[in-house]
């Protein structure tokens, strides 16, 4: 189908990155030190970092994903929305508050408080790295099939060169806007979301007279005989014994992913206080709640008014519904405008995502580990900076191969692994007065191992065959068959596994540190010392 006109596409998402590039030059001219580069120099109120949080937070699998899993898969692709959302309660009754009290910029600095510093952080730099990798995947990938449709890149190589520019700019947003510069384009970027979601909402309702049956009338009707359970239950994951299980899996991995993931956890550090933190997590929920129940709307008048079939025969499959559907609606200038927020949304959680890891590597790895701390920290900053441009060429590699892939399925893999290694031992570490060193590189390195290994042998990597009507269920490489796995998210076994390792490995310890847990717990719970907070020990 006709997607409208590339140059002005072009135009507007040209005029979009140069706006946001002047924000992150200018928000550059106050990172003088690593709390400036990491933390924002915890500038940001709790509002402004709630609508940075969201920004962060509604990622492509939000924007992209999860309207064109509505528009074909229909109650099936909202429950999507619905882990992702109940997800932030877990992260707000269990770990904002006690995260930012107790550490500094990074999960490790929790972590490491009172156990052995070393072998700890190196661990959880290894978590970080690995849950950003399987994020960096999903907005990357997304990436590539978003511009593809803008500015009508049919050819994988095509899109393969698109990638490649979105990974170019988005490591010059974290090499010269660091925290601060970042968080200020989240910010653009949540408001211009959630704006034009709303927008777009009201627009599809006002065509079916404000009438939520009607839209969904509409959408039975579009889809026709193939359509008729598209309101049923297990549209998508009831057909046998198996899906059920992914199911369950899926919602499991979702439910407890966010409060594991690193780059969320990090913006805890961004506020002056615990109560801003508090603040900050109450902002996200209301609006990360508020734009998931636009992606209802927009899913299902995705499916209404373009159609299953050619949502998934255009650039970027199903990944494309949102899009298509501004272009239906308000021709070539709302398409452009729609593709230029989403896009804005790919650069803003990718560029969170890359300061987070080199923030980990940096920090974690060569000044705490290599450095034992003795590391100047102007030096730190430069090797956060490279490790910066490191991750960014992993993450275009990644992004190139994971072209085509549901981006809402390829979150959940990252939410998988984050609830996996990183929540078992935040939880153990913030609650459990036992829990020692062992405990903690069991859990990390347990949960990790699991769940990457069930994921490179499960069908979503290899051995299932390209679905003709839709493309979602190809597996990422094609042609070979080395999975033994039989689900494709492995959070139903990975997840209860780190829990497991981490007991287990508390349990076979002796170790145990009764003054250190004293002292976190205090600090945790009044927030006594968070600002001048230091590690080492």
């Amino acid at each position: 189908m006709d997607i409208g006109n590339s140059l002005v596409n072009f135009t507007i998402f040209g005029l979009f990155v140069v706006a946001t590039m002047v924000i992150v030059i200018r928000a550059s001219r106050n990172n003088k030190s690593t709390a400036d580069f990491y933390a924002g120099g915890r500038s940001f109120t709790g509002p402004q970092n709630g609508i940075a949080i969201s920004g962060d937070y509604l990622s492509a699998a939000s924007f992209l994903g999860i309207a064109g899993a509505v528009a074909v898969y229909g109650y099936d692709g909202f429950l999507y929305s619905i882990g992702f959302l109940v997800a932030w309660l877990v992260a707000l009754l269990l770990v904002a508050e006690l995260l930012r009290n107790t550490g500094r910029f990074t999960m490790a600095d929790v972590l490491s408080f009172r156990m052995r510093q070393r072998p700890v952080r190196t661990a959880a730099a290894a978590s970080t790295l690995a849950v950003s990798f399987f994020y960096l995947l999903a907005q990357m990938a997304g990436a590539g099939g978003l511009v593809a449709l803008l500015l009508g890149v049919t050819g994988r190589t095509g899109q393969s060169i698109v990638i490649a520019v979105v990974g170019a700019i988005m490591v010059f947003y974290v090499l010269v806007g660091g925290m601060k510069g970042t968080t200020w384009v989240q910010i653009v970027k949540a408001v211009l979301l959630i704006v034009g979601a709303a927008g777009m909402t009201v627009w599809i309702m006002a065509q079916h007279g404000f009438n939520l049956s009607n839209l969904l009338g509409h959408a039975l009707d579009t889809a026709g005989a193939d359509g008729l359970h598209l309101l049923d239950p297990m549209n998508k994951y009831g057909a046998s014994a198996i899906s059920k299980l992914d199911f369950i899996s899926l919602a499991i991995a979702l439910v407890l992913g966010t409060a594991g993931l690193p780059h969320v956890l990090m913006r805890f550090y961004t506020v002056p206080s615990a109560k801003e933190a508090r603040r900050s997590v109450t902002w996200a929920i209301a609006l990360i709640g508020l734009f998931y129940l636009f992606t209802l709307v927009l899913g299902f008048g995705a499916g209404a008014l373009v159609g299953a079939d050619n949502i998934l025969a255009a650039p970027g499959g199903v990944n494309s519904a949102a899009p298509l559907l501004a272009y239906e609606l308000g021709g070539t200038i709302l398409l452009g405008i729609i593709s230029a927020v989403a896009f804005a949304t790919i650069l803003a959680v990718v560029a969170g995502l890359t300061i987070t890891a080199s923030a980990s590597f940096a920090h974690d790895l060569y000044t705490n580990v290599i450095k034992k701390g003795q590391e100047d920290p102007k030096q730190e900053m430069k090797i956060a900076r490279r490790a910066a441009v490191v991750i960014g060429a992993v993450a275009i590699v990644g992004g190139v191969i994971a072209n085509g892939q549901n981006i809402a399925f390829l979150v959940a893999l990252a939410f998988a692994v984050a609830a996996s290694a990183n929540l078992p031992v935040i939880l153990y570490s913030l609650f459990w007065k036992r829990f020692n060193t062992s405990g903690a590189l069991w859990a990390i390195y347990g949960g990790l191992t699991t769940a990457v290994t069930l994921i490179i042998f499960s069908p979503a990597v290899s051995g299932k065959p390209v679905d003709p009507e839709t493309g979602l269920s190809a597996s990422m490489f094609q042609g070979v068959d080395f999975h033994w796995f039989p689900l494709d998210n492995p959070g139903l076994v990975s997840i209860p596994a780190g829990f497991f390792f981490g007991w287990l490995g508390t349990v076979i310890s002796k170790e145990f540190n009764k003054a250190k847990y004293a002292e976190m717990e205090v600090r945790s719970l009044t927030g006594t010392g968070a600002e001048k907070a230091t590690v080492a020990h």
